[in-house]
């Protein structure tokens, strides 16, 4: 598994993204004019600050997206993650080595020192994926995602900068 810059010709892995099985915590499918817009925001991140990319394994296939962004959490600069995996490629931990890659990435930015993920408290998955990447719970918050819609979400935070936690 290795992360890639996403361009604008991943947009048929960010429709395939856009189901109802990956998105069922996250809000539900978006429309194609969304995904569409989505998709541009995505290739933009490639030129930073953050970034968002592929998820590729060896034979070249792309099979989910990982990525890191500038939030203002708590009146804190922070990086925020987020990632989605193709159903067929789930439990295989991709998703796992994919935040761990982009924590990488994050980290050589030096410019933050908290990287926080927000996945719904209701999402297994994705919360044992903060926990196997090293992330420290911090406990349960509201978070509006998507826009206009507040989520029970755990909020987990992982320091970048290896100094260990208050």
């Amino acid at each position: 598994m290795r992360i890639q810059p996403w361009t604008e010709e991943d947009l048929d892995l960010l429709r395939r993204l856009n189901s109802p099985e990956v998105r069922r915590h996250t809000g539900g499918p978006e429309t194609d004019e969304q995904v569409v817009g989505r998709n541009a925001r995505y290739a933009r991140m490639s030129a930073g600050p953050g970034g968002m990319f592929t998820i590729a394994l060896p034979g070249g296939s792309k099979v989910g997206s990982v990525g890191y962004w500038a939030r203002t959490w708590r009146g804190e600069q922070v990086w925020e993650l987020g990632w989605a995996v193709l159903p067929a490629h789930q439990g295989r931990g991709l998703a796992t080595a994919a935040v761990l890659a982009a924590l990488d990435a994050a980290r050589a930015e030096r410019t933050r020192q908290w990287a926080h993920a927000y996945p719904s408290v209701d999402n297994p998955a994705s919360n044992a994926v903060c926990r196997k990447a090293g992330f420290t719970l911090l406990g349960e918050t509201e978070f509006e995602y998507p826009p206009g819609r507040m989520m029970r979400s755990n909020d987990w935070r992982l320091d970048l900068t290896g100094k260990t936690e208050e």
